[in-house]
């Protein structure tokens, strides 16, 4: 009963990973203005993600741009976008052959053994994305931090780390911790002893003994 909590427990911060990976995917807010320097505007907020730049005005409007050129993007970005892709289409896979392997799940009773691999296998896959998620947002940020104390970095230009890196960051601890758990439902060989042979019952001597 223990092993089962575990493996829902895994489950489940996987789970919530694999959905803050999406949302940190989809939202903008990878990088934001950093007010530093003497040159600063507080009449706006400028900040970029994965897919676009937005401008936010003091009065609440907020204008968004769509980076129009797939080959024009930095390495950089075209390298984070692909991870963190590769990392939710990886938990999905994870969460379908998960799913198959859950005890509180009746597919595959029939064969225990079979059903608890299941589960290890999209333990596996989920670190296999956690890992994915995290290169993807370290190497993002690694530039970020690269571009900040770049001395040529003009001071109207660099951007510090935003909410959505740290969504990131967050759903790729959960996805690799959640596929850990899972991956500790591996079952345990067990050493299997030959049965030992019954002796035969000496047979009580019914007649007298002659000599």
């Amino acid at each position: 009963m223990a092993n089962a909590g575990l493996q829902l427990l895994g489950f489940i911060l996987a789970f919530l990973g694999w959905i803050g990976a999406i949302v940190s995917t989809a939202l903008p807010q990878w990088k934001i203005y950093s007010y530093a320097g003497d040159n600063i505007v507080t009449a706006q907020a400028m900040y970029e993600g994965l897919w676009m730049s937005c401008v936010s005005q003091s009065t609440g409007q907020i204008q968004c741009k769509v980076f129009d050129s797939l080959l024009n993007l930095p390495s950089t970005l075209q390298a984070t976008r692909a991870l963190m892709v590769i990392g939710i289409l990886l938990g999905l896979i994870a969460i379908f052959v998960a799913t198959m392997g859950m005890k509180c799940m009746k597919c595959m009773e029939d064969d225990e053994m079979q059903k608890m691999k299941m589960a290890v296998i999209g333990g596996a896959i989920f670190l296999i994305a956690g890992m994915a998620i995290l290169i993807a947002t370290a190497w993002y940020g690694n530039k970020i931090v690269q571009e900040f104390y770049n001395p040529h970095t003009p001071v109207n230009f660099r951007y510090e780390f935003g909410q959505a890196l740290f969504t990131g960051w967050a759903a790729a601890s959960l996805c690799l911790l959640g596929g850990a758990l899972l991956c500790c439902s591996c079952p345990r060989k067990t050493t299997s002893y030959p049965t030992p042979r019954p002796y035969p019952k000496p047979t009580p001597s019914s007649g007298k003994d002659y000599v």
